[in-house]
């Protein structure tokens, strides 16, 4: 029947990708790795402790697009307590390249956790193309940033899948003249007049509150994942530095989930994020207005790649379980960043994003999450 066979070429390279690329090798590494006890020897390596609560294992980080590094992950369960969890991640590739986070992670009670944390980097290879839905690939340029942050982080899970989360902290960004990847630096291009500063490159100490609502219908895996998911965001922001700089970034996302079989789902998901100024006069930084790209929405772009005020998204992802911890991800996304309150949107303007690739299970990664 040719309406059947339409679909299968169409999705062939597809299909050869996820099966015969990732699954079947990863499913043959995975087998040999449990039939020889791989997991077992390593975790005796890395691990210390007679119950095997603390370890040091190394890192390294490889993004095309930016510098690569290396490091060490470092954890010890059950300190001084109960499922109380500390968490240290450092990674380096020079002293141009450095970057540390500690972590706490304190229950409060059976369902709610504290986290305590704090993450400092200094790395010369951020990205920055300008403005606006038309910004160019070729208009790429690079800048230094030398980064502070610090907050406690209150989660609670109420339902299912949904949890409540607030923190406030500090945020403070100095940024510099540095050039990577054969892009030239963001600084060397205003002064040969070729691009402006644009806002908080002077820098900035942004103190802030932020909340997030998760309503999630689905129940834990290995449940039935067929549900609807909806994301609600709110933060507000001040610059310290400045009288009048003080912004508000809001957005959400809508989600439905269909479990085709085995935990095996596709979903369709629509996100909107905004970004404005409480006062007239504020200047947002540039680093605190919508960005996308990087592990956000619009996978296929640098995190950097696309910068303004408002951002529209709409995402189509396949996610299939590949191992215990581990999910394979096929995903395609259409949208844009846009000025104030999606100003000029039309669809002429919509980009496409692709990626696929393979992520930490959630609710398993964010006791990890640092």
């Amino acid at each position: 029947d040719v309406a059947l066979w339409v679909p299968r070429v169409v999705f062939a390279p597809i299909y050869f990708v996820t099966e015969f690329v990732i699954r079947r090798p990863l499913g043959w590494l995975i087998t040999t790795a449990e039939q020889k006890q791989w997991p077992q020897a390593i975790r005796d390596f890395f691990l210390f402790g007679p119950e095997k609560k603390a370890g040091v294992v190394p890192t390294a980080f490889l993004d095309f697009g930016f510098r690569a590094s290396v490091g060490i992950y470092a954890f010890w369960d059950d300190l001084l307590g109960k499922d109380n969890h500390l968490r240290l991640h450092a990674t380096t590739l020079g002293t141009d390249w450095l970057q540390g986070a500690i972590a706490d992670r304190i229950p409060i009670g059976k369902d709610s956790v504290v986290d305590l944390r704090i993450e400092g980097v200094h790395r010369p290879d951020q990205l920055f193309a300008g403005f606006g839905p038309r910004t160019q690939e070729s208009r790429r340029m690079r800048y230094g940033v030398d980064r502070f942050e610090a907050r406690p982080v209150f989660e609670a899970n109420w339902w299912r899948g949904s949890r409540v989360l607030t923190t406030a902290g500090v945020r403070y960004a100095e940024f510099r003249d540095d050039a990577c990847c054969d892009e030239p630096s963001l600084v060397s291009e205003v002064r040969r007049g070729r691009a402006t500063l644009p806002a908080g490159f002077e820098g900035y100490t942004n103190v802030y509150q932020r909340g997030e609502l998760t309503v999630d219908t689905r129940e834990a895996r290995p449940a039935n994942q067929t549900g609807v998911r909806l994301e609600l965001e709110a933060e507000h922001g001040s610059n310290v530095r400045s009288s009048t700089s003080n912004w508000l970034r809001y957005g959400g996302s809508v989600g439905g989930f269909y479990d085709i079989k085995n935990n095996r789902t596709v979903s369709l998901s629509v996100t909107t994020l905004f970004v404005d100024p409480i006062s007239r006069d504020a200047r947002i930084p540039f680093t605190e207005q919508i960005i996308l790209g990087g592990s956000g929405p619009m996978r296929g772009y640098l995190y950097g790649r696309l910068t303004d005020r408002s951002a529209a998204i709409a995402t189509l992802k396949y996610r299939w379980p590949i191992w215990a911890f581990l999910d394979g991800t096929l995903q395609v996304a259409t949208g844009n960043v846009f000025g104030p309150q999606l100003e000029n949107w039309k669809p002429s303007l919509l980009r496409l994003s692709g990626a696929i690739g393979i992520e930490s299970r959630r609710d398993d990664a964010a006791v990890n999450d640092l």
